[in-house]
């Protein structure tokens, strides 16, 4: 459970990360969990405790706005101990957990009950999404403004499509009002049906029946449409494709009220990693082609793409090894991999900027929320986390936090490492 401070923390000679810039080294002191002062050469101040900061980044910490914590119903691969404890081994302090769960979160008892729990056992700020309809069956509307008064800011079917246009219109006609929006995971069912990949060149060689991305494309157009007519914020989870991108991009320029996600998996990895037929690298939407990898990255790059998540979607070993990649369940984890993998495959080479993620990973995923950015500021409250770019991790099965390891990741090492995570007057983690 949370390790107390001693009451004042003094970091000294972090570069601090802004969503604009990285400052020169400085000095921070946190004093009862918020940000005293900042500056050169501060002096320690009696019982503070000194941790040395020398070339090392100090930066808000992340907030994830997709996670799959599998409460209730199949806590075996997760729950939300285990979950949050992910994500702090990953940087991350803030989450919305999905609501395809078993039940569905579709009524306000259900909310109230995982918010309740996660007060109870989660070390680090957890939220919920709701569905938009009872049991995500796509028949009639759930428990809207109950789930609203309950905390329910988000709504979606997440892992299925709202296949019913009348039936989505109606819903976003009738949350709107309430401050709610809504998110759509695209997909076609004609289209994607029970395929393993996607469909090209790649899945005609390894004999494996695709999913085009025109199934994600169609769906895509189809929401963000409904959205626009009625005024409602439509977020698209979880983007694949480049003409994903172009869609997003042609939407908001038209003045559809839209934000967009994409994952640090759909940016690094592509079909070309399915060779062995590895069912690490099978998730929904699939991975698509290296141009994709582009096309998503220049999106995140350009301000298409307004937040990074992780689709965190843990499943046991054995459910992933069991059977063929065909038939194994789609998704993997990323809460403990995102950020140490979006520096090694990005920063390091000069593609991306830590500005640029603090600004998609960490402050505009909370204010799609509703909540305040964490700047490291004076004043502010801290929440924060210490990176060590000199220094490396290696992703063991020892090292998860998360019951389930179905990570691209597993047995490798990778460049950075998180040394420090704080929230309020808590050290979440600390490696020495």
């Amino acid at each position: 459970m949370p390790v107390t401070t001693d009451i004042m923390l003094l970091i000294k000679n972090a570069r601090i990360v802004s969503e604009d810039a990285i400052s020169e080294a400085q000095d921070v002191l946190v004093v009862e969990g918020k940000y005293q002062a900042i500056g050169s050469g501060l002096e320690v101040p009696e019982g503070a405790k000194v941790v040395d900061a020398a070339g090392k980044l100090m930066m808000p910490t992340m907030f994830d706005t997709h996670v799959h914590f599998r409460e209730p119903g199949q806590t075996h691969k997760e729950d939300i101990q285990s979950g949050s404890e992910a994500a702090i081994n990953g940087g991350v302090t803030g989450i919305v957990m999905m609501p395809n769960t078993s039940p569905a979160i579709d009524s306000a008892s259900i909310v109230r009950d995982l918010l309740d729990k996660a007060k109870q056992v989660s070390r680090i700020n957890v939220y919920t999404s709701g569905c938009v309809s009872k049991g995500r069956a796509g028949e009639e509307l759930a428990e809207i403004v109950g789930m609203k008064e309950a905390g329910v800011l988000m709504l979606t079917d997440d892992g299925d499509t709202v296949d019913d246009p009348a039936l989505y219109k109606r819903a976003m006609e009738y949350a709107t009002p309430f401050g709610m929006f809504f998110a759509s995971h695209c997909e076609t069912p004609a289209l994607s049906g029970p395929r393993a990949m996607n469909e090209g060149k790649k899945s005609y060689e390894l004999g494996i029946e695709g999913s085009p991305a025109m199934s994600e494309e169609i769906c895509m157009d189809r929401d963000i449409r409904i959205a626009h007519a009625t005024g409602a914020h439509l977020h698209i989870q979880h983007v694949s494709s480049g003409i994903g991108v172009k869609t997003i991009k042609f939407w908001k320029e038209m003045g559809a009220r839209v934000t967009a996600e994409v994952c640090p998996h759909h940016l690094i990895f592509n079909e070309e990693h399915i060779g062995d037929f590895d069912t690490n690298f099978k998730m929904n939407p699939p991975l698509r082609t290296a141009q994709d990898n582009e096309e998503l990255l220049a999106g995140l790059k350009d301000g298409t793409f307004d937040i990074i998540s992780t689709d965190h979607a843990p499943h046991t070993h054995y459910e992933k090894t069991s059977v063929d990649f065909v038939n194994a369940p789609n998704g993997i984890t990323g809460l403990e991999t995102a950020l140490v993998s979006l520096y090694h495959e990005f920063v390091t080479k000069g593609q991306l900027d830590w500005p640029l993620i603090v600004n998609k990973f960490s402050a505009e995923p909370r204010r799609l929320m509703q909540i305040p950015a964490v700047p490291v500021e004076e004043g502010g409250a801290a929440e924060f986390l210490l990176f060590d770019e000199n220094s490396t991790t290696t992703y063991s099965k020892e090292f998860f936090k998360s019951k389930s390891i179905n990570s691209p990741y597993i047995d490798q090492t990778l460049q950075g490492e998180i040394q420090l995570v704080v929230l309020g007057d808590e050290v979440l983690l600390e490696i020495a």
